[in-house]
């Protein structure tokens, strides 16, 4: 059997960060089995389904790296085969005609609620001949649900999961306006589109048991599920917007790196041993939707962080250098192109995310003299630390060749203890006039990237 799977996001707004781990566990498990992964736009609510949110799903997809095979499914596009179906369903008599008035469902509910029961229709035309109704009157298309027993969900990471029947009224298929229901249309869908794998969120369990009902009716093979549980804020509540970014495009705009997110949302409730840094090969060679734990897991910002600077570290620099640009969105000269390439193993050792590294390669974006940030990096620059800063910078600039930092600090080094100065005398000061900051990668390697000239441009001799 060829595994198939599906990631069917409803477009209402951006890619939500539970979604985007849906669809990641749906394509690492169809990798890891050679399947195919398909996506589906469950766009059947009108009102709210925006192109702009089509679009943000398709480029959090794209962001993310995950791949779909064909080309995406509209699910209102479908809305004939869906009707198609209940009217199959209706002629088969596994399903019926429902004529109830508003009033009459709204005194259903009432009573039961008095009852202290939960509301449910009652089945009031379950048995009844349709042409007992009023000439033309508006009607929906009713599952005729099994009464006893029970029905039964085999799911992969929750187990085995019952409901009693008699708990699950007659769902309807088909709205008065001939609409078709969410339940039908996932129901048609999924089978229509031979996807052998359901892989979602429990909170789609109760909708589990009434969609078996209808490939029951149908006479069709359900897909084997998969419930995992929901991704929690740090303090344990149901991730909301009060969490903060939710949305993936909101995880790039934090200067998250898209390996990192996938290898930081896969340990969200999956594991393999003790394993935290997992590259995407490796996650597809051991994925397996077994391993995913039924507990929810809690979204930590600071491992996100920690896990980010590993991968940061790890990319290639031109990649960075383009990533940086991309994020300060910010034209800048071939000569500035190079001297953060040529910083980049510096720069990229202290950073935790795209924000950080912008901020500490801004230096080298700049050309010629450059402002002190802040008032510490401004009570460096005295009158007598700048004149000795000065002094070291000419010496400096005579040395030759300037091929190595290492060098060139040794040098420096040697000229300063023999004139009885330690590097601190004037190393921040240099840092200050170079870089505006305190805190900055290693002097000299500064000083070998943006070369003599720019040096003592920014030096001020």
């Amino acid at each position: 059997m060829t595994v198939i799977t599906r990631f069917a996001p409803s477009p209402t707004g951006y890619l939500h960060i539970g979604g985007a781990r849906t669809a990641l566990f749906n394509w690492l498990y169809t990798k890891h089995m050679n399947g195919k992964f398909y996506l589906r736009i469950e766009d059947t609510d009108r009102q709210r389904s925006t192109e702009s949110a089509v679009e943000a799903i398709y480029k959090g997809l794209e962001w993310l790296g995950l791949t779909f095979d064909g080309e995406p499914v509209m699910q209102f596009a479908r809305a004939d085969r869906h009707r198609e179906v209940a009217y199959n369903l209706l002629q088969n008599g596994k399903a019926y005609k429902c004529f109830c008035t508003a009033e009459e469902l709204e005194a259903m509910k009432a009573e039961a609620t008095q009852r202290g029961v939960t509301p449910r229709y009652n089945g009031l035309w379950r048995e009844k001949d349709p042409a007992l109704a009023p000439k033309d009157a508006p009607f929906v298309i009713r599952l005729k649900c099994p009464q006893e027993g029970e029905t039964v969900v085999q799911d992969l990471v929750q187990g085995e999961v019952r409901v009693f029947n008699k708990h699950l009224d007659d769902m309807v298929l088909l709205r008065s306006d001939g609409n078709p229901t969410y339940m039908l249309s996932v129901v048609v869908d999924d089978h229509d589109m031979g996807i052998t794998h359901v892989i979602r969120g429990d909170d789609h369990l109760t909708n589990t048991f009434r969609q078996i009902q209808i490939y029951e009716a149908a006479g069709w093979n359900a897909p084997i599920f998969s419930h995992i549980p929901l991704i929690h804020g740090p303090d344990g509540a149901k991730l909301s917007k009060r969490h903060g970014a939710l949305g993936v495009e909101a995880y790039k705009d934090m200067g998250y790196l898209p390996e990192a997110l996938r290898n930081y949302l896969m340990r969200l409730g999956w594991s393999h041993g003790n394993e935290e840094i997992i590259s995407t090969e490796q996650a597809i060679e051991w994925f397996d939707v077994k391993n995913i734990g039924r507990s929810p897991s809690r979204i930590d910002f600071s491992k996100l962080d920690n896990l980010n600077g590993h991968y940061i570290r790890e990319a290639d620099n031109k990649r960075l250098v383009n990533d940086v640009l991309d994020f300060v969105k910010k034209e800048v000269p071939e000569t500035q192109k190079t001297w953060l390439l040529a910083g980049m193993d510096g720069l990229k050792q202290r950073a935790k995310t795209l924000v950080d590294l912008s901020e500490n390669a801004k230096f080298y974006l700049h050309q010629g003299p450059i402002e002190p940030e802040g008032e510490k990096a401004k009570s460096v620059l005295s009158e007598d630390s700048l004149k000795l800063a000065r002094e070291i910078a000419n010496y400096i600039a005579n040395l030759a060749p300037w091929t190595s930092a290492t060098d060139l600090e040794s040098a420096t080094k040697a000229h300063t203890e023999s004139l009885g100065l330690k590097m601190g005398a004037f190393a921040q000061t240099l840092r200050v006039l170079l870089t505006g900051k305190t805190i900055s990668p290693p002097l000299f390697e500064v000083i070998i990237v943006l070369g003599k000239e720019e040096f003592m441009l920014r030096v001020g001799n």
